[in-house]
């Protein structure tokens, strides 16, 4: 698309984050945005969280988003943690991918659903954060690596790890809640 005005998120008011701002142009200046993004995603994901726990009805999916919470909240304090050591703030880039699934959550939160479906396509949303998260995850620790920041990759690896933990509770949960979904549609 030659315009970016044409393009349906500028549409929704928003603009490329870089315009105006210096070029990117070493390993780290790439870290620190990569961080900021996560940063972003990190604090639309702890606002979204209780809507979609209030919205579950399977106890255990309840629990789980309520967990999550709390690990995403330390998510957060570990890249301001980074942040810190490596002087610079987190802050001030929105995630727009995480935007959007944050959206598609409420979407799913809104839906007129019986219990059962309502469940998986809460499920679903969150995976889908899960999945950027861990790509997101995977390569600020590729570039950690890269650039001999061992505290910051060994916090982020345990970020990645969680992420990763949380992926395979939801696919676990989901495949259950599917079984039962499909028994009761028999």
């Amino acid at each position: 698309m030659a315009d970016w005005g044409e393009h349906p998120i500028a549409q929704k008011g928003y603009a490329p984050h870089r315009w105006g701002m210096a070029k990117i142009t070493s390993l780290h200046e790439v870290f620190v945005d990569q961080i900021k993004d996560l940063y972003s995603a990190e604090t639309q994901i702890i606002k979204a969280l209780p809507k979609l726990a209030k919205a579950a009805t399977s106890p255990e999916l309840k629990k789980g988003f309520l967990d999550h919470l709390e690990q995403t909240k330390e998510h957060a304090a570990r890249l301001e943690t980074i942040g810190e050591e490596l002087d610079f703030k987190p802050t001030g880039k929105k995630c727009l991918a995480t935007a959007g699934l944050v959206a598609e959550g409420a979407e799913a939160v809104e839906e007129d659903a019986t219990p059962e479906t309502k469940d998986i396509m809460l499920m679903a949303a969150a995976q889908r954060v899960e999945h950027y998260e861990m790509a997101g995850y995977t390569c600020v620790c590729a570039l950690a690596k890269a650039l001999d920041y061992n505290d910051a990759l060994k916090a982020l690896s345990i970020t990645l790890s969680e992420e990763t933990a949380t992926d395979k509770k939801l696919i676990a949960l989901s495949t259950s809640a599917i079984e039962k979904a499909n028994a009761v549609e028999a």
